[in-house]
């Protein structure tokens, strides 16, 4: 075990080392801070803007999903075209799918955009709640929301990485001690109760809770555009009560409707997770739908009776 813990130790330690050296040559060589921050968002961009583009491809084609011809559905095609026509972009094209809860979605792949519907949305929705759902998606096109979301995550992701990167030699260093240490005197499992160990766990945790808050931060932004795409649709079809509407059907359906309570009771019972909220990227359809009967409220005319 003493081989095996001082094996260990001398691993880490050349890990360190070479980690080191490659931050110091970096520093040596760095350019001014305008340059260096402008080179890393610019390859972070272009990586983000790579795996955003064939990862939707990639998943459009996971999806199963087929064109929906004009001749199929010419009302869902007027529709469209009323839509586009009003937010002054291109139409897209609409392929049909069978998803396991109904849904729509808005895709970005390289050529021209795509909207995914779902088959049950057809026998579901209403025509008013169908087009405010369609002009949903339509925004989310129109704002390029995926791409901007993927380009603000591969951004951060690569500003985790370069913090990793810069504190590794550290890591490196404090492990190494930490696991030869407890191997050296037989208790190679409590490596993380040593004072390294701990300085190490330490370290994981500044750095866990670094990136949740990235994390938080990007699925808060997501969660806005939902909203957005929401305000948008109802300014487009000037029927926020009809996408309200939509929203509710699509919960429904995507839920059980029986518990598996002995007294059959309808629906489930919610439990509120502040967590999951702050991770979701959507926000919880009874905002949504506040929201837009809010809009729907501001937007009544009143007549005022003297």
């Amino acid at each position: 075990m003493v081989l095996v813990g001082v094996s260990i130790l001398a691993f880490y330690l050349v890990l360190s080392a070479l980690s080191a050296f490659a931050v110091l040559t970096l520093w040596r060589i760095r350019p001014d801070p305008v340059t260096g921050a402008l080179a890393g968002v610019s390859i972070a961009v272009v990586l983000g803007y790579l795996s955003f583009r064939f990862g939707t491809v990639q998943l459009l084609s996971q999806l199963d999903a087929r064109d929906l011809p004009p001749a199929e559905s010419p009302r869902v095609y007027r529709l469209l075209e009323q839509l586009v026509d009003q937010m002054s972009i291109a139409p897209p094209t609409l392929k049909l799918a069978h998803f396991s809860a109904p849904n729509a979605m808005a895709l970005d792949p390289m050529g021209r955009d795509v909207v995914v519907l779902d088959a049950a949305l057809f026998r579901l929705l209403d025509v008013d709640e169908f087009e405010a759902l369609l002009a949903h998606e339509l925004a989310h096109l129109e704002r390029k929301d995926s791409l901007v979301q993927s380009l603000v995550a591969s951004t951060l992701q690569t500003v985790v990485g370069v913090g990793f990167f810069i504190v590794s030699p550290v890591t490196f260093l404090t492990t190494g001690i930490a696991l030869g240490t407890a191997w050296i005197r037989g208790t190679p499992r409590e490596w993380d109760k040593t004072i390294p160990g701990r300085f190490r766990r330490l370290l994981d945790t500044f750095v866990g809770a670094f990136g949740f808050g990235l994390t938080i931060l990007v699925r808060s932004q997501s969660r806005k555009r939902e909203f957005a795409a929401d305000a948008r649709a109802a300014e487009v079809t000037d029927k926020p009560l009809a996408l309200a509407s939509a929203l509710r059907k699509l919960e429904r359906a995507s839920r059980p409707q029986w518990g598996m309570s002995p007294l059959w009771v309808y629906g489930e019972v919610e439990v509120e997770d502040p967590v999951s909220d702050l991770l979701s990227t959507h926000p919880s359809t009874d905002e949504r739908v506040e929201r837009l009967v809010d809009m729907a409220g501001a937007s009544m005319t009143r007549i005022d009776i003297e």
